[in-house]
């Protein structure tokens, strides 16, 4: 953790300086998440036609900005030690009320959305700091609230969104013709993560928290402003992620984000976060989500060249096994980081 925390030495660069290997650091698997996204970037370019095209880059974006939102969100709690399995509901929740509020322009949907997902975050930050309950069975209890809410306010059914109004601009447009918006607000909130986490006490009481939280408190830290501060952003994330849902889609969807939280935890572990806490990086969780992505987006690629034919509850599959051969690795890892054992002090 001292990677982290420890004050940059006299006659460095401190501040808002920005480089290449501080933007990169990590546990030593943020560079190889790196290589790896590139390379597959580069075996696409190479085997598919289309791979490269305007067409597939922009959906690619599209579809996975919500992914890359919530692993952002997790990031920042999982480094404090804890979990927050309600992501992928909230975010279903957070979907039909923006599908409700969409008459009124995405000015009101849009935080609309993202309120009611701050409001399931605060949830789970009183129930965790205040009532005492772990987060594991805090974000629980709120996956199947928010579940059970989506389901109730909708009567099951998806909620269509007004086409007349510009609340589908959000997830069907592109700023300045170029790059999507819901890309755009990705990247914003990707660069407020990282200075949040790298350039502020905050973020430093963020890893403090996770590296140990009793010590933390003894230091004086503000242990608790900076957890409710962690589940109410990744509770924001969410929300946003389902205005992404319902604008990109045309509908709220009260039945999508099953297993949503399964890959921001992916995403997060693949980049290099510990989920023991303590020891993280947005920018390698964000290269996590784009590389979890890509290998979908190449294995759709290789079923439309006959290569191969994988329904997509294979990509469930995938997914889970890949999580856990990287979490196989991270345990490795973790043991060569651990100091060797020492023996008794002779007399």
């Amino acid at each position: 953790m001292s990677a982290r925390t420890d004050p940059p030495p006299t006659g460095q660069r401190s501040g808002f300086d920005v480089d290449l290997r501080s933007a990169l650091r990590g546990n030593g698997q943020t560079f190889g998440v790196l290589v790896a996204l590139v390379a597959l970037i580069c075996f696409g370019l190479v085997r598919y036609e289309n791979f490269g095209g305007a067409y597939n880059i922009a959906s690619f974006l599209n579809y996975n900005a919500m992914f890359i939102l919530i692993a952002i969100g997790m990031c920042l709690v999982i480094i404090t030690g804890g979990i927050d399995l309600s992501v992928g509901s909230v975010a279903a929740f957070s979907s039909v009320c923006a599908a409700y509020l969409s008459p009124y322009g995405l000015q009101v949907a849009l935080p609309g959305g993202v309120l009611a997902g701050v409001a399931f975050g605060a949830v789970n930050a009183f129930v965790i700091l205040t009532l005492r309950v772990p987060p594991f069975i805090a974000t629980l209890a709120t996956l199947l609230g928010a579940k059970g809410g989506s389901l109730i306010i909708s009567d099951a059914q998806t909620i269509s969104v007004d086409w007349g109004s510009n609340f589908t601009k959000l997830g069907m447009e592109k700023a300045f013709g170029v790059v999507p918006w819901s890309i755009l607000l990705v990247l914003l909130v990707a660069i407020g993560a990282w200075v949040v986490l790298e350039r502020t006490s905050l973020g430093r009481t963020l890893l403090a928290i996770g590296g140990g939280e009793d010590a933390s408190v003894l230091m004086g830290l503000k242990v608790g402003r900076a957890k409710a501060f962690a589940y109410l952003f990744s509770g924001g994330c969410a929300g946003l992620a389902g205005v992404f849902l319902a604008s990109g889609f045309g509908a709220g969807q009260p039945l999508e984000g099953v297993g949503w939280e399964l890959s921001a935890i992916a995403s997060v572990v693949v980049g290099g976060t510990l989920l023991t806490g303590g020891l993280g990086s947005v920018t390698a969780t964000v290269f996590g989500a784009l590389l979890l992505g890509l290998v979908f987006n190449i294995l759709n690629f290789e079923n439309g060249r006959g290569t191969i034919s994988l329904s997509a509850y294979w990509q469930e599959v995938i997914r889970g096994s890949f999580l856990f051969l990287v979490i196989l690795l991270q345990m490795r890892v973790a043991r060569r980081r651990l100091p060797p054992a020492t023996g008794a002090p002779s007399p």
